[in-house]
């Protein structure tokens, strides 16, 4: 009975199978870091982890050891004597994962753009149809789901996999800012930046289609920087910039 209440917590994680592939260690630590990336365990959660080991069916060893390594990527922070909790959205590693991003998806645009062929439009029209039937939903998962599916789109026609993997690493440092701030009024705007970026490749325009990218990510990370403003709680600003405000 003593277990119970612990493996009541956590109903968004599922028991990991016994049988799968993979250390169990690397498994915990994708299932937590993708909860805290969905913001199943907000900014400021402690994390309990016994209840962690009832929920997903493993040892305490594998998940301090992924809790260990999710603090060395930033997503979790190591208090003395009160345990582990979720860590605030750092907004100098936000800045630092968006001049990546956009450096490197500006530069596929350029690639891209004058090869873009019937079947890459074609998907793009459809991603845009399906971003516009899932607009209006508060904090919405598909939407945002939908927002990362266009950018992959973008990125397996350059067909450059380092490439991609260094835009989905520095997307990782942003997605949870991007769930909090995919209200409906910014998932109308990223709708009409997502169009313009489309409409530029439907020109064959590289330039065109570079600026449209990176009109569309500044967006983005100007209103990270309102947002952070506005919510000190869920995200840690650097003591410089607090001051220089």
């Amino acid at each position: 009975m003593a277990g119970q209440p612990a493996k009541r917590l956590y109903p968004f994680l599922a028991p990991l199978a016994r049988n799968s592939r993979g250390g169990s260690v690397q498994r915990v630590q994708d299932v937590v870091r993708d909860a805290i990336v969905r913001l199943d365990l907000p900014p400021g959660t402690l994390i309990d982890k016994a209840a962690l080991c009832a929920r997903l069916g493993v040892s305490r060893f594998p998940v301090s050891e992924a809790l260990g390594r999710l603090a060395a990527e930033g997503f979790v922070e190591v208090l003395p004597q009160r345990g582990t909790r979720v860590a605030r959205i750092d907004l100098d590693d936000c800045r630092q994962a968006m001049f990546i991003r956009r450096a490197l998806e500006a530069q596929t645009m350029l690639a891209i753009a004058p090869r873009a062929d019937a079947a890459l439009l074609a998907a793009l029209d459809r991603n845009l149809r399906d971003q516009e039937a899932a607009l209006g939903a508060e904090h919405g998962g598909r939407f945002h789901t939908l927002d990362l599916a266009l950018h992959e789109l973008l990125l397996d026609v350059l067909g450059f996999d380092r490439v991609k993997h260094a835009v989905e690493a520095a997307r990782g440092s942003l997605d949870r800012a991007r769930l909090f701030m995919c209200t409906p009024q910014r998932q109308v705007a990223t709708l009409d930046e997502h169009r313009a970026i489309v409409a530029a490749l439907k020109k064959r325009d590289a330039d065109a289609a570079r600026r449209a990218m990176e009109t569309h990510l500044d967006a983005v990370m100007t209103e990270l920087v309102g947002f952070a403003g506005r919510n000190p709680d869920a995200v840690a600003i650097a003591a410089r910039e607090t001051a220089a405000a």
